[in-house]
């Protein structure tokens, strides 16, 4: 079942059906650079990592990462959600898509109705968003949905510099 929907995307709870996908997305070489090694490199452990990361945040917050999926087809994309990290004080917005789904405005597209449902259904005021500083996409694309840039920082238990954006919803 549907939690979010856009004009063209479905966005939803992973089931384990989805660690296929998991299995692709965790690996593809954009990922793995840019948000990181997640020791996903089998079915089972893809579907270990939606049970006990993507899962459990639904289980325990009643919120998380979502799966994209194209409503003509059901294909799935790319993932988009909302995450709370004990190291910030807001939530921030995750999204990540797989190569031949990045410049389409998917992205915008899932990220834009995953911060209005945020608003609406959390009543969230103000969001964050955090990038390398060297994946540019990332950076436009949070710029595009109104967050400003409010400071580096060190990603804990990573040595990667980030830059965390935030703005008022």
């Amino acid at each position: 079942m549907s939690i979010i929907e856009t004009d063209r995307l479905e966005l939803s709870e992973f089931s384990l059906n989805d660690a296929p996908f998991i299995l692709e997305m965790l690996n593809d070489p954009v990922w793995l650079q840019f948000i990181g090694d997640r020791g996903v490199k089998t079915l089972d452990d893809a579907r270990d990592y939606i049970v006990n990361k993507l899962q459990k945040s639904f289980k325990e917050l009643g919120f998380g990462m979502l799966i994209v999926k194209l409503k003509d087809g059901g294909i799935s994309i790319g993932t988009c959600g909302l995450l709370k990290r004990d190291y910030l004080e807001d939530l921030d917005l995750g999204f990540a898509f797989l190569p031949e789904f990045r410049g389409k405005g998917y992205a915008y597209e899932a990220a834009s109705a995953t911060i209005e449902y945020g608003k609406k259904n959390l009543g969230l005021k103000h969001i964050l968003a955090f990038t390398d500083v060297d994946n540019s996409a990332s950076i436009n694309l949070v710029k595009k949905l109104g967050l400003e840039f409010e400071r580096l920082m060190d990603f804990p238990d990573d040595d990667a510099e980030i830059q965390l954006y935030g703005g008022d919803i």
